[in-house]
């Protein structure tokens, strides 16, 4: 049984918390594509925990957890992430971690490359996480891309580090160079790694990238997680065979897909339902469940079109009361009213069966709940999802649904909801079609509702 959890809208839809929910019932989650560039949070009785790299099912015992080949995977990030969850009680070891032998590295140049190029476009960058996600894949398409699997080899690993950091010097020296010169503000432009210590200070010497440094950082992380690298396509299609139940996770969400989200603002990698096999090394297979998260509202980091985004005080009362801020780099989200247009777009995408509906408790403030229906484009009103220019200048056509004004955070069955809160979950049901099976009500493990159930 393969079954998939994705994001319908711009990320951040609360796909952590559903898959850690819904781990219970699977043997192995594994993560299929992306690196620590976003973040999954998850609440539970043992705690509130930020997965940025580790698939969620890592809070559960009894799960399996796999890092796919289609992630990029910064060792050092992943280190100190398993580092705080160890201190936080959560066993972790290469009995219930794999990380596939084709992942490709987030190597440390990789950031310096993404800081450097979102410095040298200043009002023109694309709302980097500057963490090297780009410049990774960028790397893996074009064939230079260092391997989980290479560590097994480490001499022809060293020949191979080698060319790499002289063909990345030739940028460093042409593109790059002007801006390393001024050492104190590289410094702090190119910040520091997930342990505190300065990428200028470690791995820049003489104005170039070092290969001493890079090597050392490599033998490192090498030592530390060679047990945990694994062929992950061998480990699946004999858990498949097994009778083993596996979840995919994805993140981000179907707006941020490098093919079919608000290109070029998106992520690098494929965040839909259907590279899940492929992601994980199980390219033959064929999911059989895919559930969608959508949040009852919208929310987006970063830089590109959002055609609902609210401003003023109106959006800072609903950013404050849902919380919204990066999970991976605490930056304040953009938000707005539920968008029917780009959310059917998303369900279409990835091919939801169902959905999961959630904060749907934050607006129990609003006395009337703005849903955006149509986009108006130079006066030509449409209800589909458009692409380039059109979705630069589109703007919202909203209608107004009534609110229900009272705390729904205790609410467990359909049946406790308020009659306005039913109407809402039913409107949104029918604009993106596509039958809401789960609503959350708080981010405790626990505060949601199944809609399926009124017992």
């Amino acid at each position: 049984m393969l079954t998939s959890i994705v994001g319908i809208n711009w990320g951040d839809e609360g796909k952590g918390r559903m898959v850690d929910l819904l781990s219970e019932q699977q043997d192995i989650v594994c993560r299929y594509q992306g690196g620590n560039n976003a973040g999954h949070t998850v609440v539970n009785e043992r705690g509130k925990f930020i997965l940025n790299l580790l698939p969620s099912g890592i809070l559960r015992p009894n799960v399996v957890n796999v890092m796919g080949n289609g992630m990029v995977i910064d060792l050092l990030h992943l280190y100190s992430e398993i580092g705080r969850l160890r201190a936080a009680g959560i066993e972790i070891s290469p009995a219930n971690l794999k990380i596939s032998d084709r992942a490709c590295i987030t190597m440390p140049y990789n950031v310096i490359f993404d800081r450097l190029e979102e410095w040298r476009l200043a009002d023109h960058a694309y709302g980097s996480t500057g963490r090297g996600i780009a410049p990774a894949y960028g790397d893996k398409y074009m064939k230079k891309s260092i391997r989980t699997g290479d560590i097994f080899y480490p001499d022809a690993l060293k020949e191979s580090l080698k060319a790499l950091i002289e063909y990345k010097n030739l940028t460093v020296r042409s593109l790059y160079g002007n801006l390393l010169a001024d050492t104190e503000t590289a410094r702090v432009k190119l910040g520091r790694d997930s342990e505190g210590n300065y990428y200028f200070d470690r791995f820049i010497k003489g104005g170039e990238l070092s290969f001493d440094a890079m090597s050392a950082w490599l033998d490192e992380m090498s030592e530390y997680f060679h047990d945990y690298i694994v062929d992950t396509g061998v480990y699946l299609t004999n858990a498949l065979s097994e009778g083993k139940r596996i979840m995919f996770e994805a993140q981000l969400g179907a707006l941020r897909d490098i093919d079919f989200g608000i290109y070029p603002f998106t992520s690098s990698s494929s965040t839909i339902a259907a590279y899940g096999p492929i992601g994980a090394g199980i390219p033959g297979e064929q999911l059989d469940y895919t559930l969608g998260i959508m949040k009852a509202y919208s929310s987006c980091v970063g830089a590109g079109p959002f055609t609902v985004e609210m401003f003023g005080d109106e959006a800072e009362v609903l950013r404050a009361a849902g919380g919204e801020y990066g999970a991976a780099t605490g930056r304040p989200r953009r938000v707005g009213g539920f968008d029917a247009v780009a959310s059917r777009y998303g369900v279409r995408v990835q091919g939801a069966d169902e959905l999961a509906f959630t904060k749907l408790d934050i607006l129990s403030y609003m006395d009337k709940i703005p849903v955006c229906v149509a986009y108006d484009i130079n006066g030509k009103i449409t209800t589909d999802f458009p692409v380039g220019e059109a979705l630069n200048v589109a703007k919202p056509v909203y209608e107004y649904l009534d609110g229900w004004k009272c705390d729904i955070s205790g609410c467990r069955k359909p049946s406790d909801l308020p009659a306005n809160a039913r109407k809402y979950i039913s409107w949104c049901e029918d604009a993106v079609g596509c039958k809401i099976r789960y609503v959350s009500v708080g981010a405790e493990r626990d505060a949601y509702i199944d809609m399926d159930i009124d017992e």
